[in-house]
């Protein structure tokens, strides 16, 4: 009896998707809807070693969904979905775990979107859409913000009133929980120990990126906060920045809180430091060329993740391994040495070649005798197509 499962990471005007055999761990079908609400809406699709696209203009959300299982109809896999997996980035402190949607979830992930305002509409707007296009197809939701919920309070607290708290939620979520979870098993794997008797230092480095201290395959502290902009510096949000900075540029640009939460979300990081993008391999070919403000850029992305995972190791009673993944961590082979780098005083040394080696790869990467450092390839879609199968 086939058991594929279709995995759908919905963005703001995008959605990603997947369909896995989660017996045999295989990639049958993928593609990606972008530029949705429109007129440069196209769906992108791979399927047995061939690539096409397809021009959807103005598409929506729903329109995108009813092209991706017609699309899956016309190859003969429709009938072979046994359900969907939604990536949803915050759950609130409601839903510790991946759960099948049902309209009380539903409304807890419309509540927690306080905490995750640039991506829970997206996740909500994608699952009412299959709900819409395929009624009975049973739906799981797998949250980033899950794994972090065995975080000791000494972690996920802020130093704020106690009301803030109890009334309003405003603790520490984190995010990439989903990945935190599959590299950390993967590490244990690989180094050959029991996750249950593991320590790992995470940096999931992407567009998004954070940093988690995993311990027994637990998180037990991570850099994301309350929204996915507290921590590191990333592609176009800010990260740690201090909070009297929001009153004083709205009130010097005369803009409201929200329009000032925007430009740090949207217009920060990279692309607010470079003044040019929020691609790290556009900024190292500009810095390649003498562009000073694109390697400035770079310097303080490496410099802010280094600081990241260095306070990481507080939340351990060792490290076994400090782990990167993320298509940053994954490809950037002059990133992953910046980064280490800095990390010198804790005896982190890499092996050029070994590192070279692990260009969207895997493996250790550091040199003998010093603190372990691996790269692996993270599959949050493996993960959420798992979970969808066990609860269906």
């Amino acid at each position: 009896m086939s058991k594929n499962i279709l995995v759908i990471n919905s963005g703001s005007s995008s959605i990603k998707f997947q369909l896995l055999d989660v017996t045999t761990k295989e990639v049958i079908i993928k593609g990606l809807a972008e530029e949705l609400d429109s007129p440069l809406a196209r769906i992108k699709i791979k399927y047995d070693g061939q690539s096409e696209t397809e021009k959807m203009p103005d598409a929506d959300f729903e329109t995108a969904i009813r092209r991706i299982f017609d699309e899956l109809d016309e190859r003969g896999l429709k009938s072979t979905v046994k359900a969907v997996g939604h990536r949803v980035v915050n759950g609130g402190e409601e839903i510790k775990e991946s759960v099948l949607i049902d309209d009380q979830v539903l409304a807890a992930i419309e509540r927690a979107t306080i905490y995750a305002p640039l991506h829970n509409p997206a996740q909500i707007a994608g699952i009412r859409a299959v709900k819409k296009v395929m009624p009975k197809l049973p739906q799981v939701a797998v949250f980033d913000t899950a794994f972090h919920q065995t975080m000791p309070a000494r972690a996920y607290r802020y130093a704020v009133p106690i009301e803030w708290y109890k009334k309003y939620g405003v603790r520490r979520y984190g995010a990439h929980g989903t990945s935190y979870r599959f590299v950390s098993q993967t590490a244990a794997a690989m180094l050959g120990r029991k996750l249950t008797d593991s320590a790992f230092v995470v940096a999931h480095l992407g567009n998004g990126a954070s940093v988690a201290a995993v311990l027994n395959g637990k998180s037990v502290d991570t850099s994301m906060g309350f929204t996915p902009l507290e921590g590191v510096v990333m592609g176009t949000r800010s990260g740690n920045i201090d909070p009297a900075i929001l009153p004083f540029m709205m009130e010097r640009l005369g803009k409201s809180a929200e329009d000032v939460l925007l430009i740090l979300n949207k217009k920060s990081g990279l692309l607010g430091l470079s003044g040019l993008s929020s691609d790290q391999r556009e900024l190292e070919m500009a810095a390649a060329e003498g562009n000073e403000d694109a390697a400035l850029a770079l310097d303080i992305l490496t410099y802010s993740i280094a600081k990241q995972i260095a306070s990481m190791m507080v939340a351990l009673p060792r490290v076994d391994a400090l782990v990167m993944t993320g298509g940053g961590g994954e490809m950037g082979i002059e990133f992953r040495e910046n980064i280490v780098k800095s990390l010198a005083v804790f005896g982190y040394k890499l092996d050029p070649e070994l590192n070279k080696k692990a260009r969207g790869g895997e493996g250790v990467i550091s040199v003998d005798g010093a603190p372990t450092v691996m790269v692996i390839r993270t599959n949050e879609e493996l993960m959420i197509a798992e979970d969808t199968a066990e609860l269906v």
